[in-house]
């Protein structure tokens, strides 16, 4: 239940939640396996539980209904065919792959959140 409310405020105020929290908490906290716990993190994550932050958002005029469209579709075959790779590689090395993309993402926020506040 930590996991899924942590993930559910992370989803509803930075539109992340998935990759950052579930799967990392589901590895660590809960001994799953990475490949297990990407698998269940994008079980989680359909239809109610992103109509129901989509719905709050859509009442404030704040989604694209085209842009979502579009994205959606391109990711449902991108994670359909990543997640067939992914079941064929090691998983020390879609751990590793994870590591650093979550630190160059941190990275990225952090000097543009740092380049903003200078101004």
């Amino acid at each position: 239940m930590i996991i899924g409310l942590t993930a559910g405020m992370a989803s509803g105020f930075f539109g992340i939640g998935g990759g950052i929290i579930v799967v990392p908490a589901l590895v660590y906290l809960a001994g799953f396996n990475h490949l297990t716990a990407t698998g269940t993190s994008l079980a989680v994550f359909l239809f109610p539980v992103g109509l129901a932050g989509a719905l709050a958002y859509h009442r404030h005029g704040n989604v694209n209904l085209k842009a979502a469209v579009i994205i959606a579709f391109c990711i449902f075959i991108s994670a359909y065919v990543s997640a067939r790779i992914a079941i064929k590689l090691n998983t020390l090395y879609i751990k590793l792959s994870f590591g650093i993309f979550i630190i160059l993402v941190g990275i990225y926020i952090v000097w543009g959140a740092i380049h903003q506040m200078s101004r």
